[in-house]
């Protein structure tokens, strides 16, 4: 396994396989490569299913672990059955998706060797999910989760994306996943660096803090620090609107977190909610794991930075190489490529051209 200059080994890749997507969230940030969500015909840069393969052959002899198949919309791909059919069968398959294709697919998704799937879902109200989407597919989406649990993908985890549009809703979700076994939640800190519109983002902690205080247990998990919180049902239903308003209002609480037995999964009636809060974190870039595949051929070593783009070859030997320099320039966003100063994160001028 590959490690880069600061200790990290690379145990997972991450692959787009389109910039196509049939929804038009306002927060897309096309796995930070910036909003450029192209048409709905493959383009001719997108990479083929043979060369997406030839990629995962070549990170399977640096043992690589684990591929995570997003887009865009990885489903738009009429292939993707294909291609998981044909990764290593040293890697674990999970991908990332809206889940409005799932009803028809997702049995076959996990014949073809699928372990799990993230669903886009930003509210569980009809209304606000289609103006944070902008689609009217919110019953596709519920759909397609329950086809997910039903092809024994179960846990399915259900992202979303906590910005203004979006903070009151979480108690809501929250409740939600508490209520349905196979469900998880991870709540994702909106990224205003990549994304734009600073103004929407909220104060993370906020969550962390309502968070700690409704769960009965709180668990770290070794991935980035995160800390995962055990909610059992009906824990929100009572002070819904109170805990929306803690998580939208200004100032933060500061509650304590205690760590409790680890465990994978949740109980019955119990929900499980994990943070991804990338933001400002130090710990969360020490502990990033992954290299990224843009849907064009190019590799890069970091979700944020787009100076360290590089073309991954056609040849295996090619790929082998540009791998190998890709992780040797991996660096922690925060902490070492932005660093703290006075006035807020700079860029480290030893990164600079």
């Amino acid at each position: 396994m590959l490690e880069d200059g600061f200790g990290r080994e690379v145990s997972g890749v991450r692959v787009s396989l389109t910039d196509r997507c049939n929804f038009d969230c306002v927060y897309c940030h096309n796995e930070g490569l910036g909003d450029v969500r192209g048409p709905m015909e493959p383009t001719d840069d997108e990479l083929t299913a043979d060369e997406v393969v030839r990629f995962l052959e070549v990170a399977s002899e640096f043992d690589v672990e684990a591929v995570k198949f997003t887009g865009g919309e990885p489903l738009l791909r009429a292939d993707l059955e294909e291609i998981v059919r044909r990764t290593p069968e040293s890697m674990a398959v999970s991908l990332t998706t809206n889940g409005t294709m799932l009803p028809d697919r997702a049995a076959d998704l996990a014949g073809a060797g699928v372990e799990r799937v993230n669903v886009s879902q930003d509210a569980i109200d009809p209304d606000a999910f289609a103006e944070v989407t902008n689609s009217g597919a919110y019953d596709r989406v519920i759909d397609g989760v329950e086809a997910a649990l039903e092809a024994g993908l179960a846990p399915v985890k259900l992202n979303m994306v906590v910005f203004e549009a979006t903070a009151g809703y979480v108690p809501e979700m929250v409740e939600h996943v508490a209520a349905n076994d196979g469900l998880q939640l991870q709540l994702i800190e909106y990224m205003p660096e990549i994304a734009g519109h600073p103004e929407w983002a909220i104060d993370i902690e906020r969550v962390h803090d309502w968070l700690a205080e409704t769960a009965h247990r709180i668990e770290h998990r070794e991935m980035h620090g995160r800390r995962r919180y055990f909610l059992r049902e009906g824990a929100t239903e009572d002070d819904a609107t109170a805990g929306s308003e803690a998580i939208a209002a200004d100032g933060g609480g500061g509650a304590a977190v205690a760590a409790g037995a680890s465990d994978d999964g949740a109980g019955p009636g119990e929900g499980m909610v994990e943070i991804v809060d990338p933001v400002e974190n130090e710990e969360f870039c020490a502990n990033c794991h992954r290299v990224r595949l843009t849907h064009d051929g190019k590799l890069k070593g970091c979700l944020n930075r787009h100076d360290d783009l590089r073309p991954m070859g056609d040849t295996k030997a090619e790929i082998r190489a540009t791998f190998r320099e890709t992780v040797a320039n991996r660096v922690p966003y925060y902490g070492e490529y932005m660093v703290e100063a006075d006035d807020g994160w700079v860029v480290n001028d030893a990164y600079l051209d």
